[in-house]
C-alpha cells in the first residue's frame, strides 16, 4: 500500500503535475494540503473519472485539505472537535482499510506572535481530539504538512532556522505531544542522520542550493509503522521541468511511504 503526502500550495496551478504524479507513482493514498480551493472548485469530475474517490475541506484562496483514494472514503472527521476555526486543515476518513488523516498545521508566522500561539493550540487540540475520538491500536495514519522541523538534521542550515516557528522548541515539543498518542515517524528510523527534506523555499535559490527543510511527515500508529517498507520524497517533483508543460512546482515535494500488504 503506498500513501503520500504532498502539500500542493493550490491545487488549480499544480492540475496536470497531480495528474502526472498518479500516473507516474500510482499511490493508493493521497493526503493533499493547502488546495486552496473551495471543494466545488476542486477537479472532481476528473478525478472521478481517472478511477479516483475525492473527499475535502475546502476554502477560498488559503489552506483547504483532501484525501485521493483508490477506494471510496468514508468521511469521519471534517475539522478538530471543541477547537473554533474557520481554516480547513484537517480531513481523517477510512479507506483501504485504515484510517487516514490529511492536515495542515498552521505555519505560526513568527515566535511570540498570535498566530504562533494559534499554532500551539492548534496541536493541542489535535491531540485532544486524538484522545476523545482514536484508538492508537488501530491501523491509523495522519499525514502532512506539520511546518515544523523536529530535529536539527531536517534542516540544511539549522543557525538560520533554528528560532523561527519551523523549529522552535516550543513548536517541536507540540508535535511530540501529538506522537505520544502512539504515533511512530518511520522517516527518522529510516534516515537517522538526516539531510533529507521535502520543502525549500521559492526564494534565494533554496532547492538548487538545497537550503530545505523536513517538514512534511507521515505519523503512523504502531501497527502500520510495523509495516513500513520505504520512505521517499519525490524531489523530481519539486524541479521546475521547464521542458514540459506541467506548470511550476510546488514549494514541497510529495513525501511516499511504502507498506506491506
Amino acid at each position: 500500500m503506498r500513501i503520500v503526502s504532498w502539500n500542493v500550495n493550490s491545487l488549480k496551478p499544480r492540475r496536470d503535475r497531480f495528474f502526472r504524479f498518479l500516473k507516474t507513482w500510482n499511490p493508493d493514498v493521497v493526503c493533499l494540503q493547502e488546495t486552496k480551493s473551495m471543494v466545488e472548485d476542486l477537479p472532481q469530475e476528473a478525478i472521478e473519472s481517472a478511477g479516483w474517490h475525492l473527499s475535502a475541506v475546502g476554502q477560498k484562496t488559503y489552506n483547504g485539505v483532501a484525501l485521493v483514494s483508490k477506494l471510496p472514503i468514508e468521511v469521519v472527521s471534517e475539522g478538530i472537535d471543541d477547537f473554533e476555526d474557520p481554516q480547513a486543515r484537517f480531513i481523517m476518513g477510512v479507506t483501504g482499510g485504515i484510517r487516514i488523516a490529511s492536515a495542515y498545521v498552521p505555519n505560526g508566522k513568527e515566535v511570540g506572535s498570535d498566530k504562533h500561539e494559534y499554532k500551539l493550540k492548534w496541536l493541542s487540540a489535535l491531540r485532544a481530539h486524538l484522545d476523545k475520538h482514536e484508538d492508537p491500536n488501530a491501523d491509523l495514519a495522519i499525514l502532512g504538512d506539520w511546518n515544523c522541523a523536529p530535529r536539527d538534521s531536517d534542516a540544511k542550515n539549522i543557525e538560520k532556522w533554528r528560532d523561527s516557528v519551523l523549529c522552535h522548541q516550543s513548536v517541536r515539543d507540540a508535535i511530540q505531544n501529538v506522537r505520544k498518542f502512539g504515533f511512530t515517524d518511520p522517516h527518522e528510523k529510516l534516515d537517522p542522520d538526516g539531510g533529507v527534506f521535502t520543502w525549500w523555499d521559492y526564494r534565494s535559490l533554496g532547492f538548487p542550493k538545497n537550503d530545505g527543510l523536513r517538514i512534511d511527515h507521515a505519523l503512523l500508529s504502531e501497527s502500520l509503522a510495523k509495516r513500513v517498507q520505504t520512505v521517499q520524497v519525490d524531489r523530481d517533483e519539486r524541479k521546475a521541468h521547464a521542458d514540459l508543460d506541467i506548470g511550476k512546482p510546488s514549494d514541497h515535494a510529495p513525501l511516499v511511504v511504502d507498506l506491506d500488504d
